[in-house]
């Protein structure tokens, strides 16, 4: 990820280049090699960079030159959720050294009065959300008349979760815009349309191809009913070092309440994040994440999106996620800066089609793999796992049990299950024959004691899994 091409090869101003010699900034990665000197000169950018490639400074560094601590605006920056904005002017806050740019980020969520105060104050860089910015500036708090700089950071997530209107009308304010940079992971169509109206000639920084967009990491997946998810979960949280933190995807808010009440329950220490949460609340939860204080996070996509915190180590796909992009986005909180890490997906039978068109998409080596054994050590799963054929049954709840003979009739098979089960015949599907196997069809809700009861009779029985 890294170059050898260090800061100091390019015209940054003196504060610049001492605040990152502060913070241990010496060589560029490989995004911030190839836009910086473009952005230095004034020209439009279009980058492609995955989140954790140091994309930031690719934009953040570029604009910080070019502004003078004045209180005047002179830079926007647009970013989907608040999470990232805040990340987004943490970091630049960091790397600008002794410029003494003032640089204020604009969201909801936080106390309009007191946000109105902060600008008036006077501001170099805002970095906000659509909405907020769209809110400030109709209050007159904001003259987007001001800035020269615009930065639209995440397009393919705004575009996603509607904000392209809001970022139209926002561009056509910005009456005195001299230079646009837009990144994203991914470039819909719709994108690439938007780009072509209000951009000027601009280049095209692809650092990550589709190959180069997934990280370095290994990625597993685990065919596992709804029943038993937890149970994979417990033992990949329980082979976490102290060193080690988490992020667990699923696709709803109400799946990470959820989450977090069983997880709690069987005695781990987890937080869940996602946007009805109070932006205080979200605050607190990052923070800790950040510092190390939490060790595991539960989330949604959106609420994720600004939680950008090295030292990641594994994800897990509770939910394996509607939209094949996200996949990568997921995956892409772990293996940072070159670190290790480890990407599961608990996938369902339903799930299939989708996992496999996520791996055709961007051709990736998702290894189907057992639940990881117990570390050394432990001794007892800390959730236990539950009795759970509903992965093997077909749409009417028939499971499919081998049985190793040939030698009882169809009316005999009937007759023993009914009378061991004392249930309906109507619990019995079909009944096939073959030269060496039976295979007898039993609703799931009677399946692993038809199984019990035939072993004990002496006939060999088994689920037939998938």
């Amino acid at each position: 990820m890294f170059t050898t091409t260090p800061f100091s090869a390019w015209d940054l101003n003196d504060e610049i280049l001492a605040g990152l010699a502060d913070i241990g900034w010496e060589f560029s990665t490989q995004v911030q090699k190839e836009t910086i000197p473009i952005a230095l000169s004034g020209k439009d950018v279009i980058g492609q960079a995955r989140t954790g490639s140091g994309k930031t400074a690719a934009f953040g560094l570029p604009i910080m030159n070019a502004c003078k601590p004045t209180g005047e605006l002179q830079a926007l920056i647009l970013a989907p959720t608040r999470e990232l904005a805040n990340q987004v002017a943490e970091e630049m806050s960091n790397i600008q050294g002794k410029t003494g740019l003032i640089i204020q980020t604009v969201y909801g969520g936080t106390d309009l009065e007191k946000q109105a105060r902060s600008l008036q104050a006077g501001v170099d860089i805002i970095v906000g959300t659509p909405g907020r910015v769209m809110d400030m500036t109709e209050r007159g708090h904001i003259d987007l008349s001001k800035p020269d700089f615009f930065t639209l950071d995440e397009a393919d997530r705004m575009l996603d979760m509607g904000f392209f209107p809001d970022i139209m009308w926002v561009i056509e304010r910005m009456t005195n815009r001299r230079q646009t940079l837009l990144f994203s992971a991914t470039f819909p169509q719709e994108i690439i349309d938007a780009a072509n109206e209000f951009m000027n000639d601009p280049d095209f920084v692809m650092t990550n191809t589709e190959k180069l967009d997934i990280p370095p990491i290994d990625q597993y997946s685990v065919r596992i009913g709804r029943a038993n998810k937890l149970w994979v979960v417990g033992r990949l949280l329980a082979r976490m070092t102290d060193e080690d933190q988490t992020i667990i995807f699923t696709n709803t808010k109400r799946m990470v309440d959820l989450l977090v009440q069983r997880l709690k329950k069987h005695r781990f220490d987890v937080d869940g994040i996602h946007g009805d949460l109070s932006q205080n609340q979200r605050d607190k939860i990052i923070s800790n994440f950040k510092d190390g204080n939490s060790k595991v996070v539960v989330a949604t996509d959106v609420a994720a999106r600004g939680i950008d915190v090295d030292g990641i180590t594994l994800v897990i796909n509770y939910d394996v996620p509607d939209d094949v992009d996200n996949y990568v986005h997921r995956i892409g909180r772990t293996g940072r800066i070159g670190r290790k890490g480890e990407a599961w997906a608990l996938v369902g039978r339903d799930d299939i089609p989708q996992m496999n068109k996520i791996s055709a998409t961007h051709s990736l080596e998702i290894v189907e793999s057992e639940a990881p054994e117990l570390p050394d050590g432990v001794d007892r799963d800390p959730v236990k796992k539950q009795e759970d054929n509903a992965e093997a049954a077909d749409v009417f709840g028939m499971v499919p049990i081998k049985l190793d003979t040939t030698s009882l009739s169809k009316f005999s098979i009937v007759n023993q299950i009914v009378k061991s089960l004392k249930c309906n015949e109507l619990a019995i599907g079909d009944i096939v024959i073959s030269s060496d196997h039976t295979i007898v069809e039993v609703h799931n809700k009677h399946a692993s004691l038809a199984v019990r009861s035939l072993n004990s009779n002496g006939i060999g029985a088994s689920i037939v899994e998938g």
